[in-house]
């Protein structure tokens, strides 16, 4: 018998975010086992805690979409650390300041933020420096958001691949309005996104010099039509927006995504650039309890 609880993340309304489960006696699972439940609960992803590879480090967390594991990702990592936390807590252990979850993009640090004795909120920091992939035209990446080239803007970058951790395509979107029409068009990602090495597109508005960001992604190829919070695209893009628009010191950054499809979403983002380098990215967020109970695998 396996502990699980669901969270939805980047929320504090149950059914708004995004929805993650995570199984926390997830020791003595095989792959196949992981990826067998992550396929059952079906949710963008799934995560599974481990015990730490390193005494000081809080836990391995291994991460599953439908289909496939990956090295890292954003709302599992927030809504992992609250839910440990919660643990903790129930258990009498005494929390630190940051967990520290092994996974295979690298070390995630996991900052917690209390008010009083409640736990509110968790911040990830990105594992990766930013890298960025070759430039995809303005019709390809229309194509993948089933728009127009004249609803894609190229003024702040093109439409490229970008990763702190995990690679998805970034285009800017002309309006809220071409944002609303966006659809994840399959054909276009099959042609597309898999020579890149990438499954997701991660379509983005704001106003000029705003540090609001509304936002959609789309991952048909990963069994994930849509995804109500990307935490590990929405890095990826205000990484590459920290670097392309040269911003110094520390800006913070406010992203709704999930609004198109009922499941609104706040994801609260951290840049810091110094002397012309982008430092570290954040991203961070709440999350609260739905369900909790076993499995049987």
């Amino acid at each position: 018998m396996r502990r699980y609880v669901t969270v939805d993340v980047f929320t504090d309304q149950a059914f708004q975010g995004n929805p993650l489960a995570v199984v926390l006696d997830a020791e003595g699972l095989s792959t196949a086992q992981m990826q067998q439940v992550a396929t059952e609960f079906n949710y963008s992803e799934t995560t599974f805690v481990l015990p730490p590879a390193h005494p000081r480090h809080t836990a391995q967390v291994r991460i599953f979409t439908p289909t496939l594991e990956v090295p890292f990702a954003g709302h599992p990592n927030v809504g992992t650390a609250l839910v440990l936390a919660r643990e903790w807590q129930a258990a009498g252990r005494t929390l630190p300041e940051c967990f520290l979850f092994e996974e295979t993009a690298g070390l995630v640090p996991v900052r917690l933020t209390c008010d009083g004795d409640q736990v509110v909120s968790a911040e990830l920091t990105a594992p990766e420096a930013l890298s960025v992939g070759p430039t995809v035209s303005v019709a390809d990446a229309a194509d993948c958001l089933g728009l127009t080239p004249a609803d894609v803007v190229t003024t702040t970058h093109p439409p490229v691949p970008a990763s702190v951790g995990l690679r998805f395509l970034i285009v800017e979107v002309a309006s809220r309005e071409a944002l609303s029409r966006a659809r994840g068009h399959l054909g276009a990602h099959q042609r597309v996104l898999t020579p890149l090495g990438t499954d997701g597109v991660y379509g983005y508005v704001r106003a000029p010099g705003s540090r609001d960001l509304s936002a959609r992604m789309f991952a048909p190829l990963d069994l994930v039509p849509e995804d109500p919070a990307t935490g590990s695209a929405t890095v990826a893009a205000l990484a590459l927006l920290a670097t392309c628009e040269g911003l110094e010191g520390e800006q913070r950054w406010h992203v709704v995504q999930g609004e198109d499809m009922g499941r609104r979403s706040v994801l609260h983002g951290r840049t810091v650039n110094a002397s012309g380098q982008l430092r570290s990215v954040h991203v961070g967020g709440a999350a609260v309890e739905v369900m909790r109970g076993t499995l049987r695998v």
